[in-house]
């Protein structure tokens, strides 16, 4: 039997999971990851920490799966994309905190780029829009605020990545600074048609290109774990930002299907094939895997608040003990009695772009009690995701057949069945949820032979439920008429 590791780092926690060929979970290990918010619109995390509750669980899999790493046929990575760490060349040391995709401390630096009416040409060149959750913006701030962070990076000792270059350089013990293409392509600095660095939008940000790691292909051989790291010495032969690996460990391999991802947010991505499709409606355009020396894009929509909502209404409202509590909760009461939240904690996501939109939760009356709240909370989750499908198939101009789920929450049925409705397409659930760990596991795979093609791939993607809507139009119309209303008092206008 042969094995594949892959290396999991999300935005809450770390986490290690060996598959073995049939795309079955062996064994795996996960440490949480703290959070630090030292101002309103500050994320932050430790990116030392990040690196080592990684190698930890690594050890920890390997362990409890009985295997030695010599057993494991190759490695394969994902992360957390956007979260931007600088560290010092000579030490391998962060020289910052590592700033979390969901901060907004660059919207300041944002919004001087739009008075200089630059969003048609960085939304062209990079497929995205200005916003202070891609990396740039925050590279920017590091070097602007950081004493002397500026003068080190003239002097060519700074190494600026994402999450997946930060740990590359730990496991290979620094040999190799590098940044996969999907990963590259959320940063805000590089150019979808060419896949590499923009030279006119690092002058325009005043970003040296010392710094900057080599783009490479999502299926890189990149080289093996340094010798001692973990007992044996692993290919590194795939990786993926989180989303992306999503996609692909759905086998939404063709043009035209798509998944949808309810974990910390929400990001639904629909698969273009070899086009780039740019949004008229506020989507993002990105890229989902260079592999086989082939290209593929996708729109994307990103929900900043999903199980994070749950989360809130554990830790700050203390209506659950655990998020699992949630939907037992929310089906106490047959609907949320005219209540509704919507999450706009750090603004709003896609479609609307608002980063000054407030969370509101309204339409409470005497009667409304927890299990309202909760359902409310639940609802919410699946508002946001029809909105950005409603853009979404306005570009597309066909409808969609189906959405395929993965994530934690969606093992929550009363949420599946909602989105179900309100979306009135079919949601698949596949019998395994860990689709982003299996994507990058799968495209390290490939890249070693264990699959030959794609669709070796795709026929271990297996269905545990299918979710059809049975609301009337009626209904679903009332239901979307009440979130509109409340997302329009919720808007920063």
């Amino acid at each position: 039997m042969s094995y594949l590791l892959a290396l999991d780092q999300g935005t809450t926690s770390s986490r290690a999971i060996i598959f073995d060929e049939h795309g079955k979970v062996h064994a795996t290990a996960q440490r949480e990851i703290q959070i630090k918010t030292p101002h309103s619109g500050w994320v932050e995390q430790d990116a030392q920490e990040i690196w080592t509750t990684q190698i930890a669980v690594v050890q920890q899999a390997i362990a409890s799966a009985r295997l030695l790493a010599k057993d494991i046929k190759a490695l394969g990575l994902t992360n957390q994309r956007e979260t931007t760490v600088v560290w010092d060349k000579r030490t391998g040391r962060p020289l910052a905190p590592a700033i979390v995709w969901q901060d907004r401390r660059a919207v300041d630096w944002c919004n001087q780029l739009l008075q200089q009416n630059l969003a048609d040409k960085i939304h062209k060149t990079t497929g995205l829009r200005i916003d202070p959750y891609f990396s740039a913006g925050k590279l920017v701030w590091l070097l602007d605020h950081v004493d002397g962070l500026r003068e080190l990076a003239h002097q060519g000792h700074v190494a600026f990545g994402t999450i997946d270059s930060w740990l590359i350089w730990n496991l290979t013990q620094g040999a190799e600074h590098v940044i996969e293409m999907s990963n590259a392509s959320r940063t805000m600095l590089m150019n979808l048609k060419t896949q590499q660095w923009d030279e006119e939008l690092l002058e325009l940000f005043n970003i040296p290109r010392s710094v900057l790691p080599r783009i490479i292909s999502s299926d890189t051989y990149i080289a093996n774990t340094a010798s001692g790291l973990l007992g044996a010495d692993i290919p590194i032969t795939g990786i993926l930002g989180d989303q992306q690996a999503a996609l692909f460990g759905q086998s939404c391999f063709e043009a035209g299907t798509a998944k949808n991802t309810y974990g910390t947010g929400c990001f639904m991505l629909f698969n273009t094939g070899s086009d780039i499709q740019y949004s008229q409606n506020q989507l993002l355009t990105t890229l989902a895997w260079n592999c086989q020396n082939h290209t593929n894009y996708a729109l994307e929509g990103s929900v900043f608040m999903a199980g994070a909502i749950v989360q809130w209404l554990r830790d700050g409202l203390g209506i659950i003990k655990n998020s699992a509590e949630v939907e037992a909760l929310a089906c106490q009461v047959k609907d949320t009695d005219g209540v509704v939240l919507v999450p706009a904690f750090t603004g709003l996501g896609a479609p609307h772009w608002d980063s000054d939109a407030r969370a509101l939760l309204c339409g409470m009356s005497r009667g409304t009690n927890k299990s309202h709240i909760a359902r409310a909370a639940l609802e919410a989750i699946a508002f946001q995701v029809s909105d950005v499908l409603t853009a979404m198939q306005s570009d597309i101009g066909k409808p969609l057949k189906e959405l395929r789920v993965d994530g934690g929450a969606s093992q929550n049925d009363m949420l599946m069945q909602f989105q179900a409705d309100i979306l009135n397409v079919p949601v698949l659930r596949p019998k395994m949820l860990e689709s982003t760990a299996w994507g990058a596991a799968a495209m390290a795979g490939l890249k070693v032979g264990m699959f030959s093609n794609l669709d070796e791939i795709s026929k271990l993607w297996r269905l545990d439920r299918c979710f059809e809507p049975n609301m009337s139009d009626d209904q679903r119309q009332f239901h979307l008429n009440q979130w509109n209303e409340a997302l329009k008092r919720a808007k920063s206008s």
